[in-house]
């Protein structure tokens, strides 16, 4: 389930006034905004407020300038009449101090939210004074991201604490419901607006002029307050989808962490008394091998043996390997992350398991085709004693990070990865073991993937 897709359904909905019934009696919008242009006229007359210099006429626009109709009830305005305080940040911020008032931006707009970080600019008592009587940012405002990256990352300043803003946000609040708008400004219509204005320059910006012209679809007062909490109801139960989602993936990988663990020490299948022993054909392969001790893998079941990697792989370090073999055709080049080019070369054939030499080193990759292996992953390819998959498996239930403890970030060595110690079940059980492997993993991916 594509839960970010479901909130932009429910938010499309909401604005198009299909998310929660009409109601007769709610007063109509249209009489909302007279009341609103009224009490704007009682505070410039009372010198509170200055008139807006638009020109956009606030009568209801005609239906074709707009982008969808409006249930009955419902008007087309724009922004700047629903707004009582419209602004941006400061354009020449106060001077940076160790401490005091802090300075927000954009970079604090987190999950709908304003949140401090450690990154945040202060200024002192006099720079809040001087900045703070034009925004006077309080609970509730509508904080919106307008310059480059953030534009239209939205969030409602929901604490109690006295900042003030930098240039890269716009501080709204309305006559109307701030929640709704904050929605509104989240759905896709608008999403899309601020989207072209910020494609192509990293300093683009959407000015004041253009948010206070910004068409609108206004409900009744009474509806607004029904959609916010229609939307609330069903972002909460997304949320609990999401959670559970997560819950449900770390379930998961403990899960196959288990399974794995549980074949590599004979623990997943059971053993067949008639199967080959690992060690005769582990000496037919090679009349002088000679079994290791077993080392961290005690009881194991009857018949399995335990051996360096190199005695049963190849192992190749990308274009550090010389006089490699020439193919026609392209193969894919991979690399410590996977696929990052093609080339007509190859080291590793089909069925070889990539490790990557630093960093994603315990992310292993199995490939089912022949491929040019670069010098930031090693190529790992069984002999005929294991299967391909079975070595995989195996390398994707041991910790190679463990082999390096010397920095931050594990190198592996093809000398480190060589004397890696592996069991070997007799040949018939590591079918099973495979077999075994990919039906429950199949099984669990199926259902994340329903989810």
């Amino acid at each position: 389930m594509d839960t970010k897709k479901l909130r932009q359904k429910i938010l499309d909905l909401a604005i198009r006034g299909k998310l929660v019934p009409q109601d007769p009696n709610d007063e109509p919008a249209s009489v909302l905004l007279e009341r609103i242009k009224e009490e704007k006229e009682r505070l410039i007359k009372e010198g509170k407020i200055k008139r807006s210099k638009k020109t956009v006429s606030s009568d209801t626009p005609h239906y074709e300038n707009v982008p969808f109709e409006v249930p009955k009830g419902w008007v087309w305005t724009t922004f700047g009449n629903v707004c009582k305080k419209l602004t941006d940040g400061s354009h020449n911020p106060p001077p940076k101090c160790s401490n005091g008032y802090t300075v927000i931006s954009a970079q604090n707009i987190k999950n709908g939210k304003i949140v401090f970080t450690d990154k945040d600019r202060y200024t002192d008592e006099l720079g809040f004074q001087k900045e703070n009587p034009r925004t006077q940012i309080t609970n509730g405002d509508i904080i919106l991201g307008i310059i480059g990256g953030s534009i239209g990352n939205v969030a409602i300043y929901d604490l109690s604490v006295p900042v003030i803003a930098q240039r890269s946000i716009s501080i709204i609040d309305t006559y109307v419901s701030n929640i709704y708008c904050f929605y509104l400004l989240q759905s896709t219509i608008f999403q899309s607006l601020f989207l072209e204005k910020s494609i192509g320059n990293a300093q683009a910006g959407v000015y004041l002029g253009e948010l206070d012209k910004l068409y609108i679809p206004l409900p009744p007062l009474s509806e607004q307050q029904r959609i916010v909490t229609e939307i609330k109801r069903w972002f909460a139960l997304i949320e609990q989808i999401e959670f559970d989602k997560a819950d449900l993936q770390t379930t998961i990988k403990q899960t196959k962490s288990k399974i794995l663990d549980l074949a590599i020490h004979g623990k997943l299948v059971p053993q067949d008394p008639n199967d080959e022993p690992a060690i005769e054909l582990l000496k037919r392969i090679n009349p002088d091998f000679t079994p290791c001790d077993n080392g961290h893998y005690t009881q194991l079941p009857e018949g399995w043996a335990i051996c360096k990697m190199k005695q049963i792989t190849s192992i190749t370090n990308g274009k550090s390997q010389k006089n490699v073999e020439t193919l026609n055709g392209i193969y894919p080049i991979y690399g410590s992350g996977g696929v990052i080019g093609r080339a007509n070369q190859y080291l590793c054939i089909a069925g070889s398991t990539i490790i990557g030499r630093k960093g994603t080193i315990n992310n292993p990759i199995f490939v089912e085709e022949h491929f040019w292996n670069v010098d930031t992953a090693f190529g790992l390819k069984a002999n005929d004693a294991i299967l391909d998959k079975y070595l995989y498996y195996f390398c994707l239930s041991f910790d190679f990070s463990k082999l390096d403890k010397s920095t931050a970030m594990p190198s592996l060595t093809k000398t480190s990865i060589g004397n890696v110690l592996i069991p070997i079940p007799p040949y018939k059980e590591q079918e099973r073991i495979v077999a075994k492997i990919d039906m429950v993993l199949d099984t669990m991916n199926e259902i994340l993937r329903a989810v």
